[in-house]
């Protein structure tokens, strides 16, 4: 069995997000920590151009997006439990809210003038503008729009209402009783605006979100060690990829398995990466692509917000 390793960078709030996944789960890990910006040349020999932080690595499977990360997990660990029996559905389209309308509210916010020059600050002027030239792009060609600063003002109060209300009208401390990836995944942007003096009041002035919010950072990060990039990659290279998954194969308009295909995400850091389809199920897809560096690795992606196509 191999180690978990987490690719990451400490002020990503979906890296958070994997963190306290992990520490919800109370696993060992890993710590590989990558660029916040490209180029990341030890994860792209990894993922094959995947740019979005953060990745999972177990030897040579590669795990993109938080979504996936979080099945992963789950399948690592059973318990405790992120999908809890009979709330699978509840819990996957909370997150995926959060994952999405929430945190493009949150990065609005968080990017607002004030915000952003508080954050910069501290770096280098060329560190500063390369940063914000990187995270224009990010955004360039997907289907997610940015929302408009004065949109994210209106809107945030009306979604910490409803996230207080929730919480002090539900049953137990946390938002569907038990805890469970929804509140892991509803945290992280809140945890993105605590993170900048000129955002955080926007999060901390209600006692039952404070309280709940308390509760999840409580999970913690597990146990971790450094690893270095390139030691990553060399582990990759030594290994074998897990055998496919024995679940059953949904098929993907356009494209037939064996065929070597383009995979990329659908709503913002849409880069491509190419290899060869093994495996569609009804959550998941796996390519096969050989890196000179890392060798022969299965990269897993997930179904939902992701695109695949014939390759050129």
């Amino acid at each position: 069995m191999h180690e978990l390793i987490l690719h990451h960078y400490p002020q990503s709030p979906f890296a958070e997000k994997a963190r306290l996944l992990l520490g919800f789960k109370q696993l060992s890990w890993r710590s590989v920590l990558i660029p916040p910006i490209m180029p990341k040349p030890d994860l792209t020999a990894l993922t094959g151009g995947y740019r979005k932080t953060p990745v999972l690595q177990v030897g040579a499977d590669i795990y993109c997006d938080t979504a996936l990360i979080a099945r992963r997990l789950e399948a690592e660990k059973h318990t405790p439990a992120l999908f809890p029996e009979g709330q699978e559905l509840a819990v996957s389209a909370m997150a995926a809210w959060a994952d999405s309308t929430l945190f493009l509210h949150a990065v609005a916010l968080a990017f607002q003038p004030e915000a952003i020059a508080l954050r910069m600050a501290s770096m280098p002027p060329e560190m500063a503008q390369a940063f914000i030239k990187d995270r224009q792009g990010l955004f360039s060609g997907g289907s997610a729009q940015r929302v408009p600063l004065e949109q994210a003002k209106q809107h945030w109060p009306t979604f910490m209402q409803r996230l207080s209300q929730q919480l002090a009208r539900g049953a137990g401390d946390y938002l569907l009783g038990e805890p469970s990836l929804a509140d892991i995944a509803m945290a992280h942007p809140v945890w993105f605006l605590m993170q900048n003096p000129v955002t955080a009041p926007l999060v901390d002035g209600d006692e039952t979100i404070n309280a709940w919010y308390q509760r999840v950072m409580a999970f913690g990060h597990g146990a971790f060690e450094p690893l270095k990039g390139d030691e990553a990659v060399a582990i990759a290279a030594q290994a074998t990829p897990q055998a496919l998954p024995d679940t059953p194969v949904w098929p993907l308009p356009g494209v037939t398995l064996g065929q070597t295909v383009q995979v990329a995400a659908s709503d913002y850091g849409v880069d491509a990466v190419s290899g060869e389809l093994l495996h569609a199920d009804s959550e998941s897809l796996i390519i096969r692509r050989t890196d000179e560096r890392a060798g022969t690795v299965h990269v897993h992606f997930p179904r939902i917000n992701f695109v695949v196509t014939p390759a050129n």
